[in-house]
């Protein structure tokens, strides 16, 4: 690869036919293939109750992710942590620490990764997984995985030490997710590395990444602001297979956007027909199709690297969405894996 380092957002996709477990292990070859290639970092995204996503837990895939590599970076992109109590997170990445030294990413974001329902259900533990106490909470994870540890002061004046692995020699790195200014502003005053979720939409891009840079305060880990962009991403060896492959997944994003019912993600050949006869959300299509990253490997690599360079970064973190036709195996990925492969010159 060139100057450019890239990695991998992967959602695990879940298509038309295809079991969890089919997904599990298509995505797990594609985080293989990703370590063989020379990508930066793997990561999952924390998403509930969706029948086209089935990366709900990213601790427990990015465990089985770093079993199957051995030198890309895997983690989280992200913990949604007002899902979560902090000494669960920092308990599990303490503990992928100690799997993969020196190889962990926890990204943590603000937003639920879900529906109202399924997030009443996730926060039924109580007060701990409140969002407005997302800031300390995020302070209390990087205590609780450095070698440090965490103090409790009790009210009566004692106090209680707290680990999240009883011997920690690395702990790994925190990263802040979002979309917004208000995860820029808070990663800037925390002086944590921070990723702005370009793939969502793109909005608000450029806001963002200048209150992260001017409100930036140095520590010690990160003496300088750190951060990279993601990015929609299909690569074929034909525009046209290229098209044809993003199509499912960008109809699957415009029914989302409006409010329709989810399903599994669809075959090429199945958006394809659809897409003749129902002609879904056409303008939101065009949109999404205009910010994605599509096209053949050369120019896809180029466009990437225009873009990074645009907003002063040397990393984007692609979702590579790239779908599969009828006949291709349920567990495996070639769509996902030749999008890999091409940007990465092979």
């Amino acid at each position: 690869m060139s100057s450019l380092n890239l990695s991998i957002l992967d959602l695990v996709p879940v298509r038309s036919g295809q079991t969890s477990a089919q997904a599990v292990a298509a995505s797990l070859d594609l985080a293989a293939r990703a370590d063989a290639l020379g990508y930066t970092r793997y990561w999952f995204a924390e998403h509930h109750n969706m029948p086209a996503v089935a990366s709900t837990t990213p601790p427990v895939l990015a465990a089985a992710a770093a079993a199957r590599t051995s030198r890309i970076r895997v983690g989280s992109g992200g913990v949604m942590l007002p899902n979560h109590s902090p000494l669960v997170v920092a308990e599990q990445f303490a503990a992928l620490e100690a799997l993969a030294p020196g190889r962990v990413d926890l990204g943590i974001g603000r937003a639920p990764g879900s529906d109202p329902v399924i997030t009443q259900l996730l926060r039924m533990s109580g007060t701990t997984s409140d969002v407005e106490r997302f800031p300390q909470h995020v302070h209390d994870i990087r205590a609780l995985v450095s070698a440090q540890g965490a103090t409790v002061q009790f009210t009566s004046g004692g106090t209680y030490d707290i680990h999240a692995t009883p011997a920690a020699t690395g702990m790994p790195t925190v990263w802040l997710l979002g979309s917004s200014d208000y995860s820029a502003q808070l990663a800037a005053a925390s002086g944590l590395p921070y990723v702005f979720a370009n793939h969502f939409s793109g909005e608000g891009l450029e806001r963002a990444l200048a209150l992260y840079r001017q409100e930036y305060q140095p520590s010690e880990e990160h003496p300088e602001p750190v951060t990279f962009l993601t990015a929609n991403v299909v690569a074929a060896e034909t525009e046209a297979d290229a098209h044809a492959r993003a199509l499912p997944q960008i109809r699957m994003m415009a029914r989302l956007r409006g409010g329709m019912p989810l399903t599994a993600l669809e075959t090429v050949e199945q958006a394809a027909q659809a897409e003749e006869s129902d002609r879904l959300a056409a303008p939101v299509i065009d949109r999404m199709s205009e910010r994605w990253f599509i096209g053949t490997g050369p120019d896809v690599r180029s466009r990437l690297e225009a873009f990074a360079a645009q907003w002063g970064v040397d990393e984007v973190m692609i979702s590579p969405v790239a779908a599969s036709h009828d006949a291709e195996p349920l567990d495996a990925a070639p769509g996902r894996t030749r999008t890999l492969e091409l940007l990465a010159g092979r």
